[in-house]
Formats: structure tokens, C-alpha cells, sequence
């Protein structure tokens, strides 16, 4: 069986403690024939909480382990005594994680296809309740309530009632099933199409290691890098897999991956210039746009920056200079292989992070289709 080491979309079933009986029960002492109810309240259920944490950057794990049960509260005791509280279970999962609720039985299930991802079907409406999110480190959202405990029989006695035999049983825990979705949290997305170099940048920024080669796809899950400045300040940059026509409609795991360029608060396209595999730098651009645009209209307006990559190789001048004349915008150049440029687009980082913003929304051009 071949193992996976990255989850960002898993479901999951959880279920909270219930809560222990209450407790009937008299004072039984030497001396003391008829002592009164001395029953104790049963413990209350455990909850489910999920928290988010900065050590765990997949959910994998729940993916191995989808049935998850917090702990029942104890039943109540003699001498007033009440049973144990039930023990949380508390599910660490990456900053950015979402919740939804969905239906126990969900008839051919859109996530249901890791037998061949290439037989992913056509998206389904799903009927699906958004409950909340964790993003930053530390932030907690219970998901499931634990039961309450039940009365025992001393609560019940009166003036009237000297002697009491009723209790109340625990309530159950609630039970849900979840859909959990990872939106990756950086500052910085790279966009691009597939063997644009984009990884390639990535490593070159940051410490992170992607798998680099020269076919298309070679990403396959969203990769993040943290590029540290002089003055220690950090920037967080996620390598988004690449993109293809159509992904707004789901086409090659689209919506896999364009949900992790939500969070993100500036975009960079990357472009190969140099015509590789007989890709166009400005059909490219706009394509890029209008497939963000498709899927949320939000992403064509936020701050960008257009890089030219792969100025190294012998088209790369040519195709630039198609590209001002035809787009009117004059992109930012570099060799990531090579690793030219590579200080140019650290400093436009720098200056966009500390606030100096000459890193506008790329104006948008029409397609030729």
C-alpha cells in the first residue's frame, strides 16, 4: 500500500463523551438505620477540540486515523460523590485548518477517489455546515460537546421526598461527522503554470527543499518557505502546484490547490520567458487571472508582482520584450536556476513587508483563446 505524506482535505468522525449516570444511594453507618439519599451527580463527557498548531503541517494523520471518541464522564458514587469528568480529546491539526460539518451518509462522495486520483469525478454539491476555523498557533474550536452528567438521588430530596430513588442518566455526547480543509497560511503565494520554475524560486528564497525537475507537475502538494531578512523579519511563501485551464472548475485538482492562495495577501505570478515546451508568457498571464478570477473574484485584486523567469535561456529577451509591449507591464527578471535577480525580488519583498507599498494589483489583460 503506498503511503501518503501529505493530507489537505480529510473527513473525519468524532465523537464526544457521554455523561455518567447519576448515582442512588443512602448513608449506610453504624448507628445510623435510615440514613438519607446520599447519591452523587454523574461526571460530564469529554468535548472534542480541535487546535491549531505550527508543529503539524499536515492532516495526514487523521486521514489514517478518521474515528476519533473523547472520553465518558464516570458514574456518580456514594457520599455525594461525583464521577470523574470525561477527558477532552484535543486534535492538533496545521494553522489554517477549516471545519465543516457534513451529512453521515453522502451518496458518491466527491472526496471518496484515492483509489486513482486521475478518476476523480466531476465535483458534487455537497450539503456541508461551516462550524469554524483555527488559524494562528494555539487557537482552539471545540467540535463536538461533551454529555451532560446525570443527577443523582440526593438532589432530589425534599421535605417531602425523604427518600428519594429517582436519578437521571447521562445525556450522549454529540456526534459529528467533519470535513476538514487545510488553506495554507502564508503572506506570499507563487502562481504559476506547471515547470514554470516556481519551486526552483522557492528554494531559492527560503530553506524549504521541493522536488525539483523538468516535467510539469512535479509538485504536487502546496509547499511553504520562510524567507528571512537581515533585520530577522520573516516573510512566509507558499509554492501553490501548478495551475491549467480550467481550474476554477476543479480540472487537474484545481481546487486542491487555488484554496491555498485564499489566505494569502500577496500574489506572484511567475512566468517562464523563455517559451519552454512552447508555453506564452502573455497567454500565460492572462490566463493565470481570469482562472483566480473564476474562482474567487477577491484574489485579481490584491497587491501583485509579475516576475519574468528563465531569462537565461535564448527566447527569454524576445518574449519579454512581446510582453511590455503587449501587456504594458514591465516584469521583474530573473534566472531562478541560475539564481539571477534572485536579490532584486528579496528587496521588493523587504519593501513590500515593511510597509512600502509599490507592489500594486497586476492590471488585468484579455485572453486570446
Amino acid at each position: 500500500m503506498k503511503s501518503i505524506a501529505f493530507k489537505d482535505r480529510v473527513k473525519v468522525q468524532v465523537s464526544a463523551g457521554n455523561g455518567g449516570d447519576g448515582c442512588v444511594s443512602f448513608r449506610r453507618e453504624k448507628f445510623v438505620p435510615f440514613g438519607g439519599p446520599d447519591g452523587g451527580h454523574g461526571g460530564h463527557g469529554g468535548h472534542v477540540i480541535l487546535q491549531a498548531s505550527k508543529d503539524v503541517d499536515s492532516l495526514v494523520h487523521w486521514y489514517y486515523q478518521p474515528i476519533q471518541k473523547a472520553g465518558h464522564g464516570g458514574k456518580g458514587g456514594s457520599n455525594n460523590r461525583t464521577g470523574e469528568t470525561g477527558d477532552d480529546l484535543v486534535m492538533p491539526v496545521p494553522c489554517g485548518t477549516v471545519v465543516f460539518q457534513i451529512p453521515d451518509v453522502v451518496p458518491h462522495d466527491p472526496l471518496d477517489f484515492e483509489k486513482d486520483p486521475e478518476e476523480k469525478p466531476e465535483p458534487v454539491e455537497e450539503t456541508r455546515t461551516y462550524l469554524g476555523e483555527v488559524v494562528n498557533d494555539g487557537d482552539t474550536l471545540r467540535v463536538a460537546t461533551g454529555g451532560k452528567g446525570g443527577r443523582g438521588n440526593l438532589s432530589y430530596a425534599s421535605s417531602t421526598n425523604r427518600a428519594p430513588r429517582e436519578f437521571t442518566p447521562g445525556t450522549e455526547g454529540e456526534r459529528r461527522r467533519l470535513l476538514l480543509e487545510l488553506k495554507m497560511v502564508a503572506e506570499v503565494g507563487l502562481v504559476g503554470y506547471p515547470n514554470a520554475g516556481k519551486s526552483t524560486l522557492l528554494s531559492k528564497l527560503s530553506h524549504a527543499h521541493p522536488k525539483i525537475a523538468a516535467y510539469p507537475f512535479t509538485t504536487l502538494n502546496p509547499l511553504i518557505g520562510m524567507l528571512q531578512f537581515e533585520d530577522y523579519t520573516t516573510v512566509r511563501i507558499a509554492d501553490i502546484p501548478g495551475l491549467i485551464e480550467g481550474a476554477h472548475r476543479g480540472v487537474g485538482l484545481g481546487h486542491d490547490f487555488l484554496r491555498h492562495v485564499e489566505r494569502t495577501k500577496l500574489l506572484i505570478y511567475v512566468l517562464d520567458m523563455g517559451g519552454v515546451d512552447g508555453r506564452d508568457p502573455v497567454h500565460d498571464y492572462a490566463s493565470l487571472r481570469h482562472e483566480l478570477q473564476l474562482y474567487n473574484e477577491d484574489l485579481v485584486h490584491r497587491p501583485a508582482l509579475v516576475l519574468g523567469n528563465k531569462m537565461d535561456l535564448p527566447d527569454a529577451a524576445d518574449h519579454l520584450a512581446r510582453f511590455i509591449k503587449e501587456t504594458g507591464i514591465t516584469p521583474l527578471t530573473l534566472s531562478a536556476e541560475q539564481g539571477d535577480g534572485i536579490d532584486k525580488l528579496k528587496e521588493a519583498l523587504y519593501d513590500w513587508k515593511r510597509g512600502r507599498r509599490f507592489i500594486d494589483a497586476a492590471p488585468a489583460v484579455k485572453r486570446k483563446d
